[in-house]
């Protein structure tokens, strides 16, 4: 594959998928093709550039693939990113993940490979590295950057936690998703006079919960910037049912969200390469603890409860 006459540019995505990352490496490939550039995709995030086995450079398609007009515009309009993605963090490989033609070489519990990765980029001939990702995607290019990589990042996250930035791609989808969800689980919960507690992702940022209740999909919200208590929620929440004609009311919950003095609820100690246990079950205590409370807000009258994880 001949090198544009500007230079290399090289592409990858990791983390989660949202809608908008097909568009993005359109959008970036066809600009640097215009500009004299050649342009390569990675595939499957920083894995790539891990696995990659250097003597075979460009001809090893099971992680690169040289990226043209024509390919990426067949992929433009469909969900998810055809270069596929991982959590790898090259930092931190497992001693089970490290290939097996480094093996001899790598032999700790937890490996740092980025020696490999700037070698593999190297052989490749990429002259700026473009990765498309979240929180963790993004700060392993911030260490590449301080290795002297030239990297230029595409913030992508539904939790839109990207530190520096204001609006991520991937963002408005799970807000209008959130909100269409909340609202197709009312009809059950105006039909009975219930109260929904909704746990919804974003991790350490309330974003997914606060912005969806700004557009009126709930009355309250619970987010991780501000511990709540249980007993306010309660009153709360029994006075938006009250006052609701159709007898219901919604919250959602962020699942980093935790009571004054309390902790985040997490569904198990395993964690990925990035040191993240996975969040999960505030939602339900929450619920729970609603139930007991709330009949002190509606003259000891017990209130159904619909609580939904759509994280």
């Amino acid at each position: 594959m001949e090198k544009g006459r500007r230079g290399r540019i090289g592409i990858l995505t990791g983390g989660g998928d949202v809608p908008g990352l097909n568009p993005a490496i359109r959008a970036v490939t066809l600009r640097a093709l215009r500009e004299g550039f050649d342009v390569v995709g990675i595939r499957r995030g920083w894995a790539g550039l891990v696995e990659l086995r250097r003597e075979a450079g460009l001809e090893d398609r099971d992680w690169v693939v040289p990226l043209t007009a024509e390919l990426v515009e067949r992929h433009a309009y469909s969900g998810g990113t055809f270069l596929h993605s991982s959590r790898t963090r090259p930092s931190a490989v497992p001693a089970r993940d490290v290939p097996a033609h480094l093996r001899d070489r790598y032999t700790a519990e937890k490996n740092d490979l980025t020696d490999e990765v700037i070698a593999n980029l190297e052989a490749l001939g990429i002259d700026y590295l473009v990765p498309m990702g979240g929180d963790d995607t993004l700060s392993y290019a911030v260490e590449l950057g301080r290795r002297g990589v030239p990297v230029v990042a595409v913030p992508k996250t539904m939790d839109n936690d990207v530190p520096g930035t204001d609006y991520c791609m991937g963002f408005s989808t799970c807000v209008s998703r959130v909100i269409a969800l909340a609202r197709q689980v009312t009809s059950s919960a105006a039909s009975h006079e219930r109260l929904v507690v909704l746990e919804v992702f974003g991790r350490y940022a309330g974003f997914t919960a606060l912005l969806p209740t700004f557009a009126g999909a709930a009355q309250r919200c619970l987010i991780p910037e501000h511990e709540f208590e249980i007993e306010r929620v309660a009153e709360l929440l029994a006075a938006d049912r009250a006052a609701n004609p159709e007898g219901w009311a919604v919250c959602l919950v962020s699942e980093g969200a935790k009571p004054v003095g309390g902790e985040m609820v997490f569904k198990g100690s395993e964690t990925d390469q990035y040191g993240h246990a996975k969040l999960g079950g505030i939602g339900e205590q929450v619920a729970s603890a609603l139930k007991k409370v709330v009949p002190q807000h509606t003259g000891g009258k017990a209130v159904g409860m619909i609580s939904m994880n759509l994280g």
